[in-house]
C-alpha cells in the first residue's frame, strides 16, 4: 500500500526515448545504465559467475597484485639475467612466427640481428630469420616485458625489477626515446650507434649507480608521480624526473667523465622512466598469477598482428584476436594509411592500473594521444565498471584520490561490454619506418570472450 500512498519513484532502463519524455514533464527519475552481455557469452558468463571459487579467487588475486611492492634492484644486460637460450630473441605480445610478424616486428627483428653481429646486412638477418635460425619467444616466457616490438636481444640490458612483497622478479630493456628507434621497428646505422651506446655506457653507468643508491622503491614513485600529471604509459615525464633525482648524485660519482652524457640522454627522454614503470607493473601481475577459479587478467599484450590476455586461473595461455589499428594524432605528413595494428607489452601499465586505466590523473596526455580532458576522465571512470578493486596506492587528485581502477576480470568485460582503455604509441607499418604517431585503441573483445569460455571448461574439468 505504501507504493500507492508514496510519491512515484520512477527507474528508467535500456532506451533513453522515455526518460527524456519524463525530464520534460519534471518528473524525477533513477536512470539504470543497462547493457546486454557480449554477443554469445550468457551461457558461459552465468557458468562464470555462478562458480563458487570466483570470489574467493579474485580477491586473493588482486590482493597480491594491489600489494607487490616493487623496486628497481639492478641494471643488467639480457644475457646474464634472463639467461636466454642459445641464438634466441624475445619479443612482445603472444608467440609469433616470421611469416605472420608485421613490417616494425621484422624491422625490430632485423635491427637486432646486426645489432648482435649474427648477419652482416638486412638481406642476410632477414633470410636467417625467415629460416628459423634463430628462435623467438615471447617477453612474457621469460619473466619479461618489452615496449612496442618489445625485441630483447643478449647484448641488450635490462631493468631489473623484484617484488619486496612476494619475490617475484621482472624485466624491461632500457628505453631509447622517440622517433626512429628499435622497438619502432628501425634500424638504421643511428639506431644501431643508439644501442651500442647504451650498452657500452648507459647500462653499465646505471648499474654501478643503482649499486651506490641501493633499490628504488618504484610504487612509491609511481604514485607520486600519479599525482603530478602522469599515467605512467604514455606521459612519464614526472616520474622520470623523480628517478633522474634519485639517480643524478650516484651518477655523478659512479660514471666519472660519462655522467653529463647519460643524464642528458635520460633526461631528454620523458618515456625513460616507462620501461621501469612495465616492469614494475609485471613484477606486480605476475603476483596474481595461477589462482584456481580466477577471472582476473594478468597481462594484455600485442605483437603487431594479434591482441592476447592471460588470466589467472587459466595458467600461461594466451587468449587473441586481432590486433586494432589505434586512432590518434599523427606526426607530420603521417596518417592512418601508414599506421600498423598495435603493438607491444606496455599493456602491463593498463593491466596493473595505470596508463589508460589512470588518464583521469594526466589530463594533459589527451595533447598526445588526442581527444578532450572530459575523455581522459571518462576513460578512467569506465574503467571500475570492468574491475574489481581501486587501487590503495595509485589515486587520483582529480577524482577525489580515488583508487585507480584495477583488476580487470572477463566476467565483467563479457557483461558490460566495456572493454580496456589503452593509451599507446603507433608504430609505422612498413619495417624501418619508426614512430609515426600516438593514440588510443580497442582491444579485440574476442581475446576476453575465449578466455571466458576457456574458464568455464576449466572449472568443469576442476
Amino acid at each position: 500500500m505504501s507504493l500507492l500512498s508514496g510519491p512515484p519513484r520512477v527507474i528508467t532502463v535500456g532506451a533513453e526515448l522515455l526518460g527524456e519524455s519524463l525530464d520534460a514533464q519534471a518528473v524525477a527519475r533513477t536512470p539504470v545504465a543497462w547493457r546486454p552481455p557480449l554477443p554469445g557469452t550468457a551461457d558461459a558468463l552465468a557458468r562464470v559467475l555462478a562458480d563458487p571459487r570466483r570470489a574467493a579467487a579474485n580477491e586473493l588475486a588482486v590482493r597480491r597484485l594491489t600489494a607487490a611492492r616493487p623496486h628497481l634492484v639492478g641494471v643488467r644486460p639480457a644475457a646474464l639475467a634472463l639467461e636466454l637460450p642459445e641464438r634466441t630473441f624475445l619479443h612482445a605480445g603472444p608467440p609469433i612466427t616470421w611469416e605472420r610478424a608485421s613490417g616494425p616486428m621484422r624491422g625490430a627483428l632485423i635491427g637486432a640481428m646486426l645489432l648482435e653481429g649474427w648477419a652482416a646486412d638486412e638481406r642476410e638477418a632477414a633470410a636467417c630469420l625467415a629460416e628459423g635460425r634463430v628462435a623467438l619467444e615471447p617477453c612474457h616466457r621469460h619473466r619479461t616485458v618489452g615496449p612496442m616490438a618489445g625485441v630483447v636481444s643478449p647484448s641488450m640490458w635490462m631493468f631489473e625489477v623484484r617484488d619486496e612483497e612476494h619475490g617475484g622478479t621482472a624485466y624491461c630493456s632500457l628505453n631509447e626515446g622517440l622517433g626512429k628507434v628499435l622497438r619502432y621497428g628501425a634500424y638504421g646505422p643511428e639506431v644501431l650507434r643508439r644501442l651500442r651506446w647504451m650498452g657500452e655506457v648507459l647500462g653499465p653507468a646505471l648499474a654501478s649507480a643503482l649499486a651506490m643508491t641501493g633499490p628504488i622503491d618504484l610504487r612509491a614513485m609511481i604514485a607520486q608521480a600519479l599525482q603530478m600529471g602522469d599515467e605512467l604509459h604514455n606521459r612519464n615525464r614526472a616520474a622520470t624526473s623523480l628517478l633522474l633525482r634519485e639517480l643524478a648524485p650516484a651518477l655523478v660519482e659512479a660514471a666519472a667523465g660519462r655522467a653529463a652524457e647519460v643524464l642528458r640522454f635520460a633526461g631528454g627522454n620523458d618515456h625513460f622512466f616507462l620501461n621501469a614503470a612495465m616492469a614494475a607493473a609485471k613484477a606486480a601481475t605476475d603476483a596474481a598469477r595461477d589462482i584456481p577459479g580466477s577471472s582476473l587478467v594478468v597481462a594484455m599484450a600485442r605483437n603487431g598482428t594479434d591482441f592476447g590476455v592471460q588470466v589467472s586461473g587459466l595458467g600461461s595461455r594466451w587468449f587473441t584476436g586481432p590486433a586494432g589499428v589505434p586512432d590518434g594524432l599523427y606526426l607530420g605528413a603521417y596518417g592512418p594509411a601508414d599506421a600498423n595494428p598495435d603493438i607491444g607489452d606496455s599493456t602491463i601499465t593498463e593491466t596493473a592500473g595505470l596508463g589508460g586505466f589512470a588518464m583521469a590523473a594526466a589530463p594533459a596526455i589527451v595533447r598526445f594521444v588526442g581527444g578532450e580532458v572530459d575523455d581522459a576522465v571518462a576513460a578512467t571512470r569506465s574503467m571500475y565498471e570492468i574491475t574489481l578493486a581501486e587501487h590503495p596506492v595509485f589515486q587520483i587528485p582529480g577524482l577525489g584520490f580515488r583508487g585507480t581502477p584495477v583488476g580487470i576480470d572477463v566476467a565483467l568485460i563479457a557483461r558490460t561490454g566495456v572493454l580496456p582503455v589503452v593509451n599507446t604509441g603507433i608504430a609505422g607499418r612498413v619495417a624501418g619506418t619508426g614512430q609515426v604517431g600516438a593514440g588510443l585503441v580497442s582491444p579485440p573483445a574476442e581475446a576476453f570472450t575465449k578466455a571466458l569460455q576457456a574458464l568455464t571448461e576449466q572449472s568443469a574439468i576442476e
